[in-house]
């Protein structure tokens, strides 16, 4: 049966063999596919894979029925051709679907063929049709770049904040080896970002570098709870200057909390749905079934945590200053590291609660303002260590003075110990 450019194909032999009557109708709508297409723009009423995360409706919606059959299954299954509305690119892919009264389902209909103008769709059942056509996935290029030169620029500040880290002698601490520990997850979970986000091609390694990815971000937030942890237990012992007891506490807790824990809930998550690791287009967590909490839920757990931390310690070293004298410029410096780590909080922290805003309610122009500043924020996380804990503070830029001119008194003796030498050489040719 024809109906405008559209086909059904039937078998006529299980449908007379009950009915000594029976009436098949094909029906072609000229204009309905525009409305369900503008109600599919939300994606709330889809429910197919993955891979139509964007997605177009690409021919008319048909109606087909045989005798008193509608919606019930079918002995023989039924094939409908549709001619494309629009001609199929090189990576789409067309989808066969049915209109469940509120939503497509690809339930019962499988593509069996297609080409660049036309897809055969074999449904057993019958209802109304169309074909929608997966659209290939897209970049803005402008956040590409952004994401590589920030990540880029972060790692090399963030080997720097590490080698700064570990060398310079006056900022020893407990609140050093935290920032430390902090730098080097960072620095490899860019460096993974960098080289593995976009390895989807082979299922395992993608799966394996999103449980990579996952772990090392969770381990940065631990050691940032940690380091929230550390600076209120010290305020409120009233030890400031005393790191005696961070000493014990560090060797005994944090190396197992720091990265014992992340470790335990990637196992759990990968133990549960280890196929929930890695998507389509990305090597990161799947959004299906709330998998994505297994790293949104710690992350905002933590910073609600540390924002408690952070605040109850402000408020004790507020007390402190107007009450004591004596340690005013202690009190001062452990305020000061406090309000860095707060903001240090909300660069690291705060900025992924931008993504709970990138959905599909939101408008679009607000989706892109957030997605450039959600990019701009977490690409450059490297950049603002290095410049919070190590350019603005006054014991490493002394320390960097002091190698700045051993380098540079380095170079200038070899330089005259060269010039001698041309010298001393010259003498003995004349």
């Amino acid at each position: 049966m024809e109906a405008g450019n559209e086909t059904m194909d039937f078998d006529c032999i299980p449908t007379t063999e009950k009915d000594s009557k029976a009436a098949a109708v094909l029906i072609s709508y000229a204009s309905i596919g525009s409305i369900l297409d503008d109600m599919l723009v939300s994606k709330e009423s889809l429910i197919a894979d993955e891979e139509l995360a964007n997605f177009q409706l690409n021919s008319k919606v048909v109606s087909g029925t045989i005798g008193y059959r509608r919606g019930s299954s079918l002995s023989m299954p039924v094939n409908f051709t549709f001619q494309h509305l629009r001609m199929r690119s090189g990576k789409e892919k067309p989808f066969c679907f049915y209109w469940n009264k509120t939503f497509w389902s690809p339930l019962g209909c499988k593509t069996i063929w297609y080409n660049d103008t036309q897809t055969v769709c074999s449904c057993t059942h019958l209802s109304s049709f169309a074909v929608l056509m997966n659209l290939p996935h897209t970049e803005d290029p402008v956040l590409t770049v952004i994401t590589y030169v920030g990540l880029s620029l972060s790692l090399l500040c963030l080997f720097l904040a590490a080698l700064t880290f570990l060398l310079c002698q006056a900022i020893k601490g407990t609140s050093t080896f935290l920032h430390l520990q902090l730098s080097l997850c960072l620095f490899l979970a860019n460096l993974f970002f960098l080289i593995g986000i976009k390895q989807t091609q082979l299922k395992i390694v993608c799966s394996l570098i999103a449980r990579g990815l996952h772990y090392l971000y969770l381990a940065a937030f631990t050691w940032m709870l940690l380091e929230g942890l550390h600076l209120f237990l010290t305020v409120r012992n009233l030890k400031v200057a005393n790191y005696t007891s961070a000493g014990q506490f560090k060797k005994r807790f944090m190396y197992p909390f720091g990265y014992g824990m992340p470790a335990v809930i990637v196992a759990v998550s990968a133990g549960s749905s280890s196929q929930h690791y890695g998507t389509d287009h990305y090597c990161w967590l799947k959004v299906e079934k709330g998998f994505i909490w297994s790293f949104i839920g710690p992350v905002f757990i933590i910073c609600l945590i540390n924002l408690s931390f952070y605040l109850t310690t402000l408020w004790i070293l507020r007390d402190r200053l107007s009450s004591l004298n004596k340690e005013v410029s202690t009190i001062q410096n452990t305020r000061m590291l406090t309000i860095k780590a707060l903001a240090q909080l909300f660069i690291l922290g705060c900025s992924w609660s931008l993504g709970f805003f990138m959905i599909d309610s939101v408008p679009k122009q607000a989706q892109s303002v957030i997605a450039y500043i959600f990019t701009i924020i977490n690409s450059l996380q490297g950049v603002y260590i290095f410049l919070v804990h190590c350019v603005l503070s006054h014991q490493v830029q002394e320390e960097y003075k002091k190698c700045f001119k051993t380098i540079k008194g380095t170079t200038e003796t070899d330089t005259n110990v060269f010039s001698t030498s041309t010298s001393d050489t010259g003498m003995l040719e004349k």
